[in-house]
This record gives C-alpha cells, structure tokens and sequence, in this order.
C-alpha cells in the first residue's frame, strides 16, 4: 500500500473523533507552550541585554551600599542594612585618591525619601520620577547626553546650586509648547531652575530613562538631608586594559576611606556591566531549569495520554484492522499507519504550543520593551521531542494493532 495511502487513512481517523483528538494534543500544547514561552521571552530579553541592563559606561564599575538586587528577601535584605553607609565625605576622598588612576568618578544618589513628582505652572507629572543627585560625571557613568542646555559643573556641586537636568518624559509634560531652559520647576517642594535636558533614553524592562531629574549632589544633600542617605561611587578606567588593575586600586582606596583593616571583607557592593549580565544570565537558567521541569511532567502526562487514546482507538477499531488484513494489509502498513495517527496528534499539539509559545513570550518581552525574536533552534527542538514522544509512547498500541490475528480480529464485536 502507497505510504500516501495510509497517510490520508491515519488522518481520516484522527478527523472522526475531533474532539479526543484535540484533547490528547491539549497536554503536549500545555507543555510545549511553557518551554517555548520561557525561552523566547528569555531570548528577547538576552537579545536586547546591553540596552536594556547595560546602564553604566564603557569600562565602569560602581560601589554602593547594596547590591543590584536589593539584597533580595527582607531576611538577607537586613544584612546589608546593617552596613554603614558610603557618605560623602567618603566619596569625595576616594575621588581624590582615584586622580589619575580614572578617568571619571561619578558621585550620585537616588530617591532616598520616596517617589518624586515635578510640577511647573499648575501642570505636574507622574509621582515615580528617578530623582536624584550627582556630578559633573553623570552623563559619562550613566550614558545619557544632553538635548539642550548645559550639563551640571564642578561649580555648581560645590556651590550646591538648584539647578536640575530633565529628561524628555517631564519636558513633553510640564513644557509641551515652551524652552524649558532657565524654567523653574518643583520636585518635593524644592525649587530648581532647568538648565540642561536630556536626549532620549527610551524604555527598558519596563521603566522609562526618560523620567529623570537630577540635580548637583551636595544641593540634593542639604535640600533633604544626608541622614541613611549612601552615595553610589561609578568609576570609568582610561581602557579595558587596565580595567582590572583599575578596580582593584578602586577597591584599595574605598577600603581606605571607609576605614577596613586588612583582615575584614569589604562593607561594599561592587558591581559592573558584566557582572549585572551574569546575574541576569543565572536568574534565566533558574527560570529555564523551572520551565523544563513543568514541560516534562506535562509531556510526560501527555504521552501517556496519546498511549491511552490509541489503545482505546485499537479496541474500536478491531474489526476493520481484521478486514483490511483480510484484503492484503500487511502488519508494516497497519504499524505505520498507527505510528502517524500518534505522531501527527503530538506534531499537532507541539506546533500549537509554539505558536502559542512564541506569541505569549514575545508578548512579555515587547511589554519590556525587548525586541520580537523567534526561537528557531527551541521550536525545532520542540518538533523532534513530539516526534519522538508521538513515536515512543504510540510504538506499543500500534504493534498491538499490527499484531493482531486477522480471524480473531473479524470476530470481534
């Protein structure tokens, strides 16, 4: 018999109980869905990972009183609170001791006291702005370039100026029809006048770069008080080749300034670009080790659905595996045939969860502002896994069919 044959008999099969055909495709769909779901979010998100995560300068590394994470659980969060925090003073010395071993130390702070709301003439903005203080140094540690105006200077933190840098978000609300250069806006009932703004950021994993204010750190500080307040300490080394011998003399002269003798561990955090990727990188794995183990249970469960609906499909089909034996059908055709009824179902489920997969992880992604990728090397691994789970768990219900007595079969009711 023609393979074309027995392929158009095998879909005709599966066409006559479309409802248990839909049904035993349903758990191969749930678990390849959840497989390529993780994994196309985790690709779009790695793809877009030097936008998105990558928020210091070329050749940066930064101390600060925490980690990245914020020290993650309330639990372990407390040990880091417990640290004393890095003051400007200290700051400002390890500026000193870093001159000519850096080419830039940037000195900044963020929202010590809550979410921050900018209001000018009546109109205001969101109350979750990024504000905060810093230096002349920001634009280089953060990678942010100035649209209009002017940048902050040396001046302006020593003299503890209130002047204010903005981003685009905070222009287009508080300054749609006007320059907001030498404008004087409010941010928690302070007043600072607008001499620089910024070039867009645009958004990553879901929040915008674009609703920022920054200010000089010493008017940040005596505006709102350097009580439990903990200065971030960016670093730029003159080249990747002496990146390392950078941080390591970073690292010394914090030690120093902070006071540490040789035998205590550092009471600091640092950090760089590389080492937030890596973080990224190993919370992906843990979120794809989970995916995988969920998929394998539900394919698992799945394929034993196929195994069961195919010997309920060779139970009701006795009869007519008889006939067809009896007109020649040979024990390879009636094999083959139940092999592509299985693996066509588990084909059918798998290619459901990758198109479901694919939509609902770059769904996730574009809402973090990561960029549509489709996962060609996971959705081709997710066909040959249904094809062998279609073959492995249907092998035993179609050799049953294939060996039955043809007599035996015929008298079957």
């Amino acid at each position: 018999m023609p393979l074309t044959e027995i392929l158009k008999m095998a879909l005709g099969s599966l066409g006559v109980n479309k409802l248990r055909s839909a049904l035993t495709m349903l758990g191969i769909t749930i678990g390849v869905f959840s497989v390529i779901g993780v994994m196309t979010a985790v690709s779009a998100l790695r793809a877009s990972i030097e936008t998105g995560i990558s928020f210091l300068g070329a050749n940066m590394f930064q101390f600060a009183k925490f980690p990245i994470n914020g020290g993650g659980p309330e639990g372990g969060r407390r040990r880091y609170e417990l640290r004393r925090d890095i003051t400007l003073e200290q700051a400002m010395r390890y500026q000193r001791l870093m001159e000519g071993a850096a080419d830039v130390v940037c000195l900044k702070s963020f929202n010590h006291s809550g979410g921050a709301q900018a209001v000018y003439n009546g109109r205001k903005t969101t109350p979750n702005l990024t504000f905060g203080g810093t230096n002349e140094h920001f634009l280089t540690a953060n990678q942010y370039a100035i649209a209009t105006g002017r940048n902050l200077t040396s001046g302006d933190v020593e003299l503890a100026r209130p002047l204010a840098l903005i981003g685009q978000d905070i222009v287009a609300r508080l300054f749609p029809a006007e320059n907001p250069l030498g404008k004087q806006i409010k941010v928690k009932d302070r007043t600072y006048t607008v001499v620089g703004t910024f070039e867009p950021k645009g958004q990553s994993f879901g929040g915008s770069g674009d609703s920022i204010v920054m200010v000089p750190l010493t008017r940040y500080l005596a505006d709102f008080g350097s009580e439990r307040v903990s200065i971030n300490v960016a670093t730029q080394a003159p080249s990747q080749a002496v990146y390392n011998e950078t941080m390591d003399k970073g690292v010394t002269a914090l030690r120093i300034v902070r006071g540490l003798k040789p035998e205590q561990e550092n009471d600091f955090e640092v950090y760089s670009n590389d080492s937030l990727i890596a973080i990224f990188a190993r919370v992906a794995d843990m979120i794809a080790a989970g995916s995988f183990v969920i998929s394998g249970i539900a394919l698992l469960a799945a394929g034993v659905g196929i195994m069961n609906i195919m010997l309920v499909s060779v139970t009701e089909r006795t009869k007519e595996i008889g006939i067809r034996k009896s007109i020649g059908a040979r024990k390879k055709n009636i094999l083959t045939q139940f092999l592509i009824e299985s693996v066509a179902i588990s084909l059918a489920g798998g290619v459901a969860g990758i198109v479901f997969g694919v939509l609902g992880g770059n769904g996730l992604a574009l809402a973090l502002n990561a960029s549509f990728v489709f996962p060609w090397d996971w959705a081709t691994i997710g066909l040959i896994v249904c094809t062998g789970i279609g073959i492995g768990f249907g092998f035993y219900p179609a050799w049953k069919a294939a060996s039955l007595d043809p007599i035996e079969a015929l008298r079957f009711e």
